[in-house]
């Protein structure tokens, strides 16, 4: 089978190849096959579509023995995204003039297991679903950037569409993401880090995040409201917990409030004294001279037991 219009590249063992049925493979209301690993076997089910446009694909590979049961065929429409098991890949029976856009993932990078496989893989994402909004056309135009991409930048692609692939696939599970310390997905584990790398700039926003990682500042908000907090909540929750703990410090080396709100991205003296009481039920002030009071109470004095 021909395909003329295929691009790959390779990160974290993902390949995304982007395919134009009818233009390439000659398809002409014939059933055809995706790319992966192996062959479709005699009891392979079949992907339909009657309507040309664009597809999503995730193909998992990895998966082992074939499942025991045959999956019913399963109708798409553009814009959906689909699992398949790349070692047993099903059926296509499309239209001519769809393009095809498909990321092969390895099955542990989106960590699943087989039995998962069944699951996934017999319950499309619709590109008209609340979570397919979000995310179909934001894959759909990583896999044209990234097969055309510099290698530095595809790479760094091919990695935020792996860790954007275990997010669905674990929505798609109706399960607590896993992998991660505190149980988050790997995407908002980095988002996370990302925020604390840079606590300090003032201006660190929403905006700057999700552009770091290559998503949509309204799907960063999903993954926050999904951790029950908000983008900006989070930021400023982290803030206050630094400012806190320089404020302790700030007895010793006299550093002022002022400059210590200033150093973890606080623009206002006033804003953050109110914030810092909202949080904590006292202001710097008593917060510094309670630890300070703490602090000199405990000079020269060894606890108990140590």
């Amino acid at each position: 089978m021909t395909r003329s219009d295929t691009s790959a590249i390779g990160a974290a063992g993902l390949r995304i190849a982007v395919l134009d049925l009818g233009l390439d493979l000659g398809l002409d209301g014939t059933a055809t096959e995706l790319p992966g690993d192996g062959r479709p076997g005699a009891g392979a089910y079949r992907l339909t579509a009657r309507t040309g446009g664009a597809y999503l694909f995730v193909g998992v590979r990895g998966t082992g023995v074939p499942l025991a049961e045959r999956i019913p065929d399963v109708s798409l429409q553009p814009g959906d995204i689909c699992f398949y098991d790349a070692n047993h890949p099903p059926l296509l029976d499309f239209p001519e003039r769809c393009r095809l856009k498909v990321f092969l993932v390895p099955r542990e990078e989106l960590g699943l297991e087989d039995g998962d496989l069944r699951r996934i893989v017999a319950t499309p994402v619709a590109g008209s679903s609340r979570l397919g909004t979000l995310l179909s056309p934001f894959l759909s135009e990583l896999a044209d950037t990234a097969v055309s991409a510099e290698p530095p930048v595809g790479e760094m692609l091919a990695r935020n569409a792996v860790n954007l692939l275990a997010t669905l696939a674990t929505e798609q599970l109706g399960r607590t993401p896993t992998g991660t310390p505190g149980g988050r997905s790997p995407l908002v584990a980095r988002a996370l880090r990302f925020i604390d790398e840079h606590l300090a700039d003032a201006d660190l926003s929403p905006e700057v995040i999700a552009a770091a990682h290559h998503i949509s500042v309204r799907y960063l908000h999903k993954l926050f409201q999904d951790e029950g907090t908000t983008v900006g909540r989070w930021i400023q929750r982290r803030r206050l917990e630094e400012c806190r703990r320089d404020l302790v410090l700030g007895v010793r080396n006299r550093r002022t409030i002022a400059s210590v709100a200033g150093r973890w991205g606080f623009l206002s003296a006033t804003h953050f004294s109110r914030v810092f009481r909202a949080a904590y039920g006292m202001s710097p002030s008593e917060w510094r001279d309670t630890a300070g009071q703490a602090t000199a109470g405990g000079r020269g004095t060894r606890p108990h037991g140590r």
